[in-house]
């Protein structure tokens, strides 16, 4: 006679013994990122060999671009094209819905670039065929850059606006279109015969690609500011070699990351560094070097540390505050409640119940995994006396409509 399924308990024993040896097959597929990857690299931009106003991030970098220097690296790229997907489709629908114009080339025989948006003046705009005015004509001509970020430096984008960087970029985009207007090339001729546009206005859209927040920050054009960022263009062009030019940039590897993280030269900018040591140390030459850094690293210490406590002491002064907008920040807390825990005599009881094995001494994350993996629910009681720990969230103030 063939023998029966096991017992409840015998099944639940097997069950237990089992736990940790379960793992899960997955299907053969190929990874979808390799395909964004290879779309990502035959874009466009990718393959342009010429100096884009997008690559005014770093003067060696920048260099690395004018003199053609094959890549040495491959860093990851998963979030600038999540990044690219965010930005397309907004632009798309800004073309739609608004008849923006959107991803507009501008160029001359030093530089060029694709302006994000253009919003032209009710005068500019008469001038176009009426299938190309926009729905709402702008005040003054305005150069707009769309920039996605992520949550990590959201509020630093509040407070502190766009980089250098990204201010170099946007003057130069402006710059371009009220010099040589839009080049001339298929999609746009229409725009190109408009010859030089009276930009007066850069604007700043940042989309938060975590929460979907928005922010716009507008700024006069100021020809001056222009002017420095074309002189920015002509050293990196001036430069018989990338080495001539400065890393703008703390290097790769430190635990806050930076944009040579992400630079596909950043083998070539920072050759022959030692195994196991950071590419820093390459900066360092002789005593004298040592002193200096030394120097400043005791200076950055005390700073720390007087900041600290003054941290600390204002954190302690706001403790009882409640939330709210208290000038140009808002408070909020979060934490500070009832924290939860395992009710381990109720678990016992719901072993015996449901003819699981109880231990000879109880191991309550062993028991809760059995528990979980046999459907049965974990009981849980209030801590007596215990809260999770309480956070502060400062952040700046939404602004004023």
């Amino acid at each position: 006679m063939l023998p029966g399924p096991p017992s409840g308990r015998a099944r639940h024993a097997l069950l237990e013994i089992h736990v940790t040896a379960i793992t899960l097959a997955r299907p053969a597929s190929a990874s979808i990122w390799a395909a964004a990857t290879a779309v990502d690299a035959r874009r466009p931009r990718s393959q342009q060999t010429q100096l884009g106003a997008s690559d005014t991030v770093c003067q060696r970098r920048a260099g690395y671009v004018v003199h053609r220097v094959p890549r040495t690296d491959t860093p990851d790229t998963r979030p600038a094209i999540l990044g690219t997907y965010i930005h397309t489709g907004l632009l798309e629908s800004a073309r739609t819905e608004y008849g923006w114009l959107v991803e507009r080339l501008v160029e001359d025989n030093r530089i060029r670039g694709h302006i994000d948006v253009v919003q032209l003046d009710a005068a500019t705009a008469a001038r176009l065929p009426k299938r190309h005015r926009p729905v709402e004509p702008a005040e003054v001509v305005t150069v707009e850059d769309v920039k996605t970020k992520s949550s990590m430096v959201w509020d630093r984008v509040l407070r502190y606006g766009p980089t250098p960087a990204e201010m170099r970029q946007v003057l130069l985009y402006a710059d371009l279109l009220r010099t040589v207007g839009f080049a001339d090339v298929p999609g746009q001729r229409y725009l190109h015969r408009l010859g030089p546009v009276d930009v007066q206005r850069i604007r700043f859209r940042f989309v938060c690609r975590d929460n979907g927040e928005e922010d716009v920050q507008e700024f006069a054009f100021d020809p001056w500011l222009a002017e420095q960022a074309r002189w920015w263009v002509d050293r990196v062009l001036e430069a018989g070699s990338p080495e001539e030019l400065t890393r703008d940039h703390d290097g790769p590897g430190l635990a806050v990351k930076n944009l040579c993280d992400y630079c596909p030269w950043a083998s070539a900018c920072w050759p022959g560094r030692a195994p196991g040591r950071p590419v820093q140390t390459m900066l360092v030459h002789d005593d004298a070097d040592r002193a200096e850094v030394l120097a400043g690293y005791v200076r950055d210490r005390e700073r720390i540390g007087e900041a600290t406590k003054r941290q600390v002491k204002r954190r302690a002064m706001i403790d009882d505050s409640p939330e709210g907008i208290y000038g140009a920040n808002k408070l909020a807390w979060s934490g500070g409640k009832p924290k939860d825990e395992v009710d381990v005599e109720a678990l016992v009881d719901t072993f015996e119940n449901a003819d699981l094995t109880v231990p000879m001494r109880p191991d309550v994350d062993r028991m809760v995994k059995v528990a979980r993996l046999a459907g049965v629910a974990v009981p849980m009681r209030t801590s007596a006396g215990r809260k999770t720990p309480r956070s502060i969230n400062v952040t700046r103030a939404p602004k004023s409509t």
